[in-house]
């Protein structure tokens, strides 16, 4: 593998990742960039970022061979999308097995506080995470939540989930080799945005509809691309590699409607899941007021410690469970992140039920306006 600017750009990428471990000092430039498509990023995920973008462009420099390059990159998409898929699959059945709702927010108290929903799923975050625990977990700084507090109550199917990951980056690596620079470098971001969306995330996530989107528009549009971005940069030897790759569809004998289709069509499917995330997070709601569930509490469990107003407080003994009814007025991200500090240490784990509503006004509990966006059911430990 001969040293070129693909694979220093990669190595420097690495080296930036681990510097990412080490300090700080570059989070305040770096975290404003990176949370537009890793939805509100944290320390883990920009270090997975520029460590997995700068893996891939390396390897993408591998084999000389001539292998069929948009074959791979067919099959990158359909694992991609399955692991998205079988990632919410996963947070029903969890939430099957434990009797508790859809609808709902759950936090461990295990550990770091983890929380995970069917908008935001942190289930196989939890896996990899007790992995990497076992073998570098004195190492790992305190701000990085690798969500094994989750991993107890994981459903025993989902290590087989974790097994698509290892086929996704073969399939990626081959569908990267002999591919211009350009659409190389387009690969290693689309690639590490939807593996980092399948692992914290899921589906509903900006990360992997921006990883999912990016991969198409390369299999769809890569040839183009690599010629704009050649005539635009007088990069001739950009143009030449670019002759290798085939254009799409209109030398396969497409008619305009089947050609439009297929050009387009990934973006109809991609709005339809944003429609479908604000459906159903709309539809879960429960505007009248947030339903708690505490399980296992201790008995000096004090939420007014955090100025809630509780409706209502029952008592289950049979299940060893506490269910607060609490006023909507409060904003859900707020309300789950603030109930950890009369929680720590005081119940095994407990559930929030989603009031999405809650982000389209201000709240009392906060002079800030909250605006209702995508990210908004980006949780505490991303």
């Amino acid at each position: 593998m001969k040293i070129n600017k693909t694979i220093i750009l990669g190595i420097i990428l690495i080296l930036f990742g681990g510097l990412l471990f080490i300090t700080d000092v570059f989070n305040p430039i770096i975290r404003p960039i990176t949370y537009i498509f890793l939805m509100g990023s944290s320390k883990g995920k920009d270090i997975i970022f520029f460590g997995l973008m700068g893996l891939f462009l390396i390897l993408s420099q591998l084999i000389k061979k001539d292998i069929d390059t948009t074959r791979y990159l067919k099959i990158s998409m359909i694992v991609g999308s399955l692991l998205l898929i079988l990632g919410i699959a996963l947070e029903v059945v969890f939430r099957l097995q434990m009797g508790i709702k859809l609808n709902t927010v759950f936090c461990s108290m295990s550990n770091m506080m983890s929380s995970t929903s069917i908008l935001h799923t942190h289930l196989i975050k939890s896996i990899l995470g007790a992995a990497i625990t076992q073998i570098i977990g004195p190492i790992i700084q305190s701000d990085i939540n690798t969500g094994v507090g989750l991993y107890a109550y994981v459903p025993s199917f989902a290590f087989l989930i974790i097994l698509l990951f290892p086929i996704l980056f073969v399939c990626i690596v081959l569908a990267s080799q002999k591919r211009p620079w350009f659409t190389n470098l387009l690969l290693a971001f689309f690639s590490s945005c939807l593996i980092i969306g399948a692992i914290d995330g899921g589906l509903f996530g900006t990360p992997a509809l921006v990883g999912i989107l990016g991969l198409y528009l390369v299999y769809r549009n890569g040839y183009y691309l690599n010629l704009i971005v050649g005539a635009i940069l007088h990069d001739d030897n950009l143009i030449e590699q670019n002759k290798s790759i085939q254009p799409p569809y209109k030398n396969r004998g497409f008619n305009e409607i089947r050609y439009l289709f297929n050009r387009f069509l990934i973006w109809f499917v991609v709005i339809g899941i944003i429609v479908l995330r604000f459906t159903v997070a709309f539809a879960g709601a429960e505007a009248e007021y947030y339903t708690v569930d505490v399980a296992n509490p201790a008995d000096d469990i004090d939420l007014g410690n955090i100025t809630v107003k509780v409706i209502s407080q029952e008592n289950h003994t049979d299940s060893n469970k506490i269910t607060y009814k609490i006023d909507s007025n409060y904003n859900e991200m707020k309300l789950i992140n603030d109930l950890k500090i009369p929680l720590n240490n005081s119940c095994e784990y407990y559930t929030v039920t989603w009031n999405a509503y809650s982000y389209l006004i201000p709240q009392n509990s906060s002079s800030e306006h909250h605006t209702f966006t995508l990210d908004k059911f980006s949780y505490l430990n991303e």
